[in-house]
């Protein structure tokens, strides 16, 4: 079937079609060639990592023992797992080493590869220094504060939240409630 014998209705979809797949594949080199010319990464990185001696051997442990096939660390790895980056800020070294040795005990419901006769169920046979390096390693993935992978929210005050609580937050719970970033104050360090 040739082009001219189409309907109307078709002839617009097939161009509307095309303009979108052209419009898709220049604003992708667009975005390339504006990336390639930056002096700085385009999105910030929000994750750390200044590892220990034993932070280091736990690192060797979980790329050698087959965890970054579902994990992902230290920028590196798959995402059908937990993404790991940035867990040292949300979970204490004893939650990681008790996870690491009863997963399912310790998340309180059933993990996946992590249970008895599950594909992971190595992870909780290994022996305790092992253990106990990763759980180190695991520790030491940080995140910035207020980040997405941070536990607390940014030390500092912002105008966008403090506007957002005042619009949207009932006055009930001022007395209910309390602001997380109150928490995340250094000490002797006074809010404005």
């Amino acid at each position: 079937m040739k082009f001219s014998q189409l309907k109307l209705g078709e002839k617009i979809l097939i161009a509307v079609s095309a303009l979108i797949f052209v419009f898709a594949i220049l604003s992708f080199v667009m975005l390339e060639v504006y990336r390639s010319h930056l002096n700085h990464p385009m999105y910030q990185n929000n994750t750390s990592f200044v590892f220990t001696d034993e932070g280091k051997k736990g690192s060797v442990l979980f790329r050698t023992d087959g965890c970054p096939d579902c994990h992902r660390a230290v920028r590196n790895g798959t995402n059908q797992g937990v993404d790991l980056d940035g867990i040292g800020s949300k979970r204490s070294l004893d939650y990681l080493l008790q996870f690491l040795k009863k997963p399912e005990a310790t998340y309180e419901t059933k993990t996946m590869d992590h249970g008895l006769n599950k594909g992971a169920a190595y992870v909780a046979g290994l022996p305790d220094a092992d253990l106990h390096a990763l759980a180190i390693f695991l520790s030491e993935l940080k995140a910035t504060q207020g980040s997405p992978d941070a536990r607390l929210p940014m030390p500092e005050r912002s105008g966008f939240v403090d506007e957002m609580v005042k619009i949207w937050a009932p006055s009930t719970w001022k007395h209910q409630y309390h602001d997380l970033r109150e928490d995340a104050s250094p000490p002797n360090n006074p809010r404005q």
